[in-house]
């Protein structure tokens, strides 16, 4: 378990009260609060060095040494190869659009795409706009309403010699299962068909391994792990090579800069630096197991063990959660319960009270310090097919492993 008292001290917002008492953060899939190592990297930043890119000049200089790092300590968390397989931008909705517009270049009409109803609507909209844009077909694999996990024999269903491309999240924004990635990516593989995980609902939560997974494109999110706004796509080099990129001219043909318009926010690049220096930070107080993976870099090896002690810990939060819930006749859970299949998913879970719109159940929690999320998250398919969509959605409670057990008492007398 890790301890809360090595964690907080790093998140100044932890320290703020309402109505005396301190305010409970579940609001963590919509967005993390930051470390200070994080403020720290932007003050830093603006301090010292704060340029546009390439110039002749000190400032311009060491800006771009914070922008090489950024896309180093990326690749560290991603365990990707290289940093050329890094391209930051403003968030993951934000790159997966162009990023379809390049795929789609290579697409024809009669080909065939694969996308799930279980996504937040960033890893479905681009997708579904390009393949009507270039005639292709888009299958969409269902999800088991008893519990809100994937029908992974729709893949078979739908896998064919025509198949180009399949997009799946990691984890689901919504009611925080986990998916089965590599046997979905190793279904697509052998169809030939290209792969793109969403993974920002996942990163805050467990480590993530690329070159383990052998995906072809990722997308998260920093400000859903303890850092600034911005969006990270990892895309495989030998892939990212055979894209048209769309940018203003003159243009850096190289990698990653091929792929990443106007000037980044290097700042916030400084930011997430400060906030894997703080993971790395954690790892003399977590217990390292040997997984048998190889990484990167030093760093890289330190992250994930720390992430994978992250997700271990968060397991027991989920568990008080659910036994809590279940002892309230009011509360209707949406996702998985079982207390044996707590491996597959993290701590983010969706009810509804009775007699309770989600809105409702938000203010009232709310007004007593206890920020949660309500309506649909962008998991519009799913609480479409959940029948939620047009009476509020549902409430979401996102943990992440700086709450407390503590907090998930106060929380459970609160509703």
């Amino acid at each position: 378990m890790l301890n809360p008292d090595v964690i907080r001290p790093h998140f100044p917002a932890l320290k703020r009260t309402l109505n005396g008492k301190p305010l409970v953060y579940f609001d963590g899939p919509g967005g993390t609060q930051v470390t200070q190592q994080c403020i720290d990297g932007y003050v830093r930043y603006f301090s010292t060095c704060n340029a546009n890119n390439h110039g002749a000049f000190v400032t311009s200089q060491e800006s771009d040494l914070v922008n090489d790092d950024g896309h180093l300590v990326m690749a560290d968390f991603l365990n990707a190869r290289s940093p050329k397989e890094i391209i930051w931008g403003q968030n993951m909705t934000s790159l997966a659009f162009p990023l379809s517009r390049s795929l789609g270049r290579l697409l024809n009409p009669g080909d065939e795409i694969i996308l799930t109803a279980l996504d937040h609507d960033a890893n479905f909209s681009p997708w579904r706009i390009m393949a009507e844009e270039r005639g292709v077909k888009v299958h969409t694999v269902d999800v088991n309403l008893k519990d809100c996990t994937l029908v992974v024999d729709d893949f078979e269903k739908y896998l064919g010699p025509r198949t180009r491309f399949v997009a799946v999240g990691g984890v689901s924004n919504a009611v925080g299962t986990i998916n089965p990635i590599k046997q979905i990516i190793g279904m697509a593989k052998a169809a030939g068909a290209l792969t793109f995980i969403d993974a920002v609902a996942l990163a805050p939560h467990m480590s993530i391994d690329v070159q383990d997974w052998d995906c072809d494109f990722l997308g998260c999110s920093t400000y859903k792990f303890w850092g600034p706004h911005n969006g990270i796509i990892y895309g495989k080099e030998s892939v990212l090579e055979t894209l048209p990129a769309y940018k203003v001219r003159p243009s850096d043909n190289a990698l990653p800069g091929r792929f990443e318009t106007g000037t980044q926010s290097i700042e916030s690049m400084a930011g997430v630096i400060g906030t894997m220096d703080y993971l790395v930070s954690l790892e003399p107080h977590v217990t390292p197991a040997s997984d048998g993976r190889t990484y990167r870099s030093a760093r890289a090896a330190s992250l994930h063990r720390v992430m994978d002690a992250i997700q271990l810990h968060e397991q027991g939060f989920s568990k008080h959660l659910l036994e809590g819930l279940a002892a309230n006749k009011k509360v209707t859970v949406y996702g998985i319960t079982d207390q044996t299949k707590l491996g597959q998913r993290v701590p983010t879970i969706a009810l509804r009270v009775a007699s309770e719109s989600p809105r409702e159940t938000a203010e009232r929690l709310g007004n007593q310090g206890i920020c949660v999320w309500d309506g649909n998250y962008y998991a519009i398919n799913l609480t479409e097919k959940l029948g939620v969509e047009d009476s509020g959605g549902m409430v979401r409670i996102g943990l992440v492993h700086y709450n407390t057990h503590e907090e998930i008492d106060r929380f459970l007398n609160a509703l």
